[in-house]
């Protein structure tokens, strides 16, 4: 079942847009207002579908929102070399507006979360179960929009009663308090508040297996509890994180139902898949509602402040990642590094990881016969005819989420099109993070480790992990960071919030692994024909003598996104984080005692 968003132009800016006084107090009963509005379940039903959309909008997840943590990772690189460009660099300027559209679209979302919490003011043990689903929802939605938040902005104001967004300038409110002497603080307090948002959820939603139809495309208990396990994370509370992930993985094991049932799809590429035999599958936890290409509108709407009734209601990632040659906008490209990455083990019948054929679009022999085969939205790909994303920097494209191998379309259709639901959290994140977890808390690996990490290699038709090459913390946590979870994740939404919670930025040798993973040699098939160069879109990359590395450019405190510059002239209750002041973040991390495991040659 998929959601689809209210034609009424619902609270899209609920209360920044309330009227002024009349001197007649007369109801429109044809005009509803914020006062008028929002008095029955119903009402707020109508609310939390409202909040359900705005996840899916330019700045939160159908294009901006979702590629700009793509671009901070090492796994893609920008091979537009304009769009995207200085995210990817790691230097965006304070006056680059673009970066302020994750800001303006997730506050809109939180102001209608805000609302509904702002109607639903009773004991939670004294709601009806359909009040305790629209507050439960209401909850895990505004936690997710300042999970993400703070995990761009570090320093985002924190806005949670919905009296102080009536106005513009609660929107504004200042994100310093007294005393504060940098913006860490404010990120603390965001984040705990993140944590209070799912916990609570956690204990209102219905499990995925209770909530039935009902479930499919909305947040669930086990959802919110993988969102409260990842936000634990960032600030490295693993044994508190373990907990809750052994309680969602507690089924699996014959366990109780507290959160669902989970499972790891036999197939891979069923995860990045149109249609419902493909979406909200057993291993999906949460994910973005797309309609498929045939069912949408004709008008993309790229903001919360279109309100067509004829909207598309597809994700416009496709359009970023497709090859210029198939109509696809040519933006983001797979580093060589994570496809060099695929090839460096074979499963247990000699063949390449199945993953690698819906994450990086190359021809492969191993794909005669595999899924769609060698196709590139149904055009046969040949051994030496190399489909790059940009003929005029080269790059390998980026399957993933696109319909480059589901063999449905034979080109893009540019805008917001693409029917195929981001899967933000899979069941096989909380294997990994579990394994993390168990591997942080024992100091070291532990059967539970191995055999969390082995479930997922397993489903790649690879062997279990060899113990013995990876039998301390260091080498475990290597592995996990930047073997399997590129494997399994490469070029998903996600790999920025890791980079900063496992402190990569404040380390030189980490820093300098991120330089080598994101080298990259721009490549034409003329000047390869020419004979100019003898390299490959394949081949891999030294640092030393590359076109460029993305992290070349990175300014400390650019793990972050500025907050735009125009956004802090108009509101002058706001600060700039560290992204605006240049100034690094290294000191917080090490303050908490956080250390950055070492770099290991595996």
């Amino acid at each position: 079942m998929k959601l689809y968003k209210l034609s009424f132009a619902l609270l899209l800016g609920i209360g920044a847009m309330t009227s002024c006084s009349d001197k007649l107090d007369v109801s429109d009963p044809n005009r509803q207002t914020s006062e008028t509005f929002g008095n029955s379940a119903d009402d707020l039903e109508e609310c939390v579908i409202a909040c359900y959309n705005h996840i899916r909008m330019e700045g939160t997840y159908a294009r901006v929102g979702y590629n700009l943590d793509v671009t901070r990772g090492d796994e893609v690189w920008n091979s537009s070399q304009v769009w995207y460009m200085p995210f990817d660099d790691m230097n965006d300027p304070i006056t680059d507006e673009i970066n302020q559209w994750s800001w303006r679209d997730w506050y809109y979302t939180i102001n209608v979360c805000n609302f509904i919490l702002s109607r639903v003011t009773e004991e939670n043990s004294t709601l009806s179960d359909r009040y305790k689903r629209i507050k439960g929802q209401a909850l895990f939605i505004r936690g997710l929009a300042y999970y993400n938040l703070a995990g761009y902005y570090q320093n985002p104001a924190l806005i949670t009663d919905y009296n102080d967004y009536k106005t513009l300038d609660g929107l504004y409110a200042s994100n310093y308090q007294e005393g504060d002497t940098d913006g860490n603080a404010q990120y603390d307090r965001v984040l705990d508040h993140v944590e209070k948002d799912f916990a609570e959820a956690m204990t209102l939603l219905p499990a995925k297996t209770v909530g039935g139809e009902w479930a499919k495309g909305r947040a669930t208990s086990g959802a919110a509890a993988g969102y409260y396990a990842r936000t634990l994370m960032m600030r490295h509370k693993y044994s508190e994180a373990l907990a809750v992930l052994k309680d969602i993985m507690s089924t699996a094991d014959g366990g109780n139902q507290l959160y669902g049932e989970y499972k790891l799809m036999a197939e891979f590429g069923d995860n990045f898949r149109e249609g419902p035999e493909y979406e909200n599958n057993d291993e999906s936890i949460f994910e973005v509602q797309f309609l498929d290409l045939e069912s949408q509108g004709t008008d993309d709407e790229w903001t919360p402040v279109n309100t067509s009734a004829n909207a598309t209601q597809g994700h416009a990632i496709e359009s970023n990642y497709g090859p210029g040659d198939f109509g696809g906008w040519a933006d983001l490209s797979v580093s060589p590094w994570l496809y060099n990455l695929f090839l460096s083990e074979k499963t247990t019948n000699g063949s390449l990881d199945p993953r690698l054929y819906w994450t990086v679009g190359t021809y492969e022999p191993a794909w005669d016969g595999y899924a769609n085969g060698n196709v590139c939205y149904t055009a046969p790909m040949t051994a030496g005819n190399y489909v790059v994303t940009n003929n005029g920097y080269g790059g390998l494209p980026i399957a993933k989420n696109t319909n480059f191998r589901t063999n449905l379309y034979d080109k893009i259709v540019v805008g917001l099109h693409c029917g195929i639901n981001l899967r933000l959290m899979r069941y096989s994140d909380v294997l990994l993070r579990a394994a993390e977890c168990e591997n942080e808390v024992n100091n070291g690996p532990t059967a539970n480790a191995y055999k969390w990490i082995n479930a997922v290699r397993n489903r790649a038709g690879l062997a279990d992990i060899d113990q013995s090459k990876y039998n301390t913390a260091d080498k475990l946590f290597e592995y996990i960071a930047n073997v399997e979870r590129p494997r399994e994740f490469g070029c998903e939404f996600g790999r920025g919030f890791d980079l900063i919670r496992w402190g990569f930025f404040y380390s030189a040798d980490r820093l300098q692994q991120l330089k080598e993973h994101a080298a990259v040699n721009f490549w034409t098939k003329a000047n390869f024909d020419k004979g100019i160069y003898t390299y490959t879109p394949k081949d891999a990359v030294n640092y030393n003598g590359c076109s460029k590395s993305s992290f070349d450019t990175f300014k400390p405190g650019h793990e972050f996104l500025p907050i735009f510059q125009n956004t802090l002239t108009q509101n002058t209750h706001l600060v700039g984080n560290s992204a605006n002041k240049d100034s690094n973040n290294a000191s917080y991390f090490s303050g908490k005692g956080w250390t950055v495991h070492p770099v290991v040659n595996l």
